[in-house]
């Protein structure tokens, strides 16, 4: 039987790429002011990378700049999205709540597992009051390693979690789940990429699958 679901958020929950554009454009065009860049916005090679911890994000993005001027960006990039959540710039993808209340009502336990910062997780879980159906949200910055495998082991350790599917998009949320003997979802949604979909035990295309899935897992088990 299937005790928890354990959710990656960008990509998987949250539509991401209704503010990340925004967010790095207004991020870079400050960087520009203050002559700290004079190309265009990075877009495309933040899309090849997302899924990983933000301080790789930015020596990807800037990779002749400083600690310093990195950690700079850094939180004005996160000042930006927090912005653009409030004011409902972002968006859950379809069926997220549905499939929530589903879960809750067949006593399995919902939890986010995030590469993203704590301030970032929190807008977005009060925004659309996922603390309905969430029992904790857990950030990277939680843990020292800043891997997922590492991330998701400790809400198993916490809450004594026996049977338990890790759902995302990308590979880092598909090793998480092997890492830690964890059936993976994956989702093929906006960021996903083929190669590492093809890692996953089942690929879903819209979180309503999950209904299916669970109830399928669960009914096999149970006969």
């Amino acid at each position: 039987m299937l005790q928890s679901l354990i959710f990656d958020m960008d990509g998987t929950l949250f539509q991401t790429d209704k503010i990340l554009e925004l967010s790095l454009d207004d991020t870079f065009n400050h960087l520009r002011t203050i002559n700290q860049w004079d190309a265009s916005t990075p877009i495309d090679k933040y899309r090849e990378i997302m899924g990983v911890p933000l301080p790789k994000v930015w020596e990807a993005l800037l990779p002749i700049h400083s600690d310093e001027m990195r950690k700079y960006t850094d939180d004005y990039f996160l000042k930006s999205l927090v912005e653009n959540i409030r004011k409902g710039k972002g968006a859950l993808y379809p069926n997220a709540k549905e499939v929530f209340s589903y879960l809750k009502e067949n006593n399995c336990s919902i939890y986010i597992a995030s590469n993203g910062l704590k301030e970032y997780l929190e807008a977005i879980v009060d925004h659309y009051d996922l603390n309905n159906w969430v029992t904790e949200t857990f950030s990277i910055q939680q843990i020292q390693t800043l891997d997922k495998g590492d991330l998701v082991k400790t809400i198993i350790k916490k809450y004594d979690i026996k049977h338990a599917a890790v759902v995302g998009d990308r590979l880092s949320d598909i090793n998480a789940a092997r890492d830690n003997g964890l059936m993976a979802v994956g989702c093929n949604f906006d960021f996903a990429q083929e190669a590492e979909l093809a890692q996953a035990d089942v690929v879903i295309d819209d979180l309503k699958e999950l209904k299916r899935i669970v109830s399928n897992i669960n009914n096999s088990l149970s006969v």
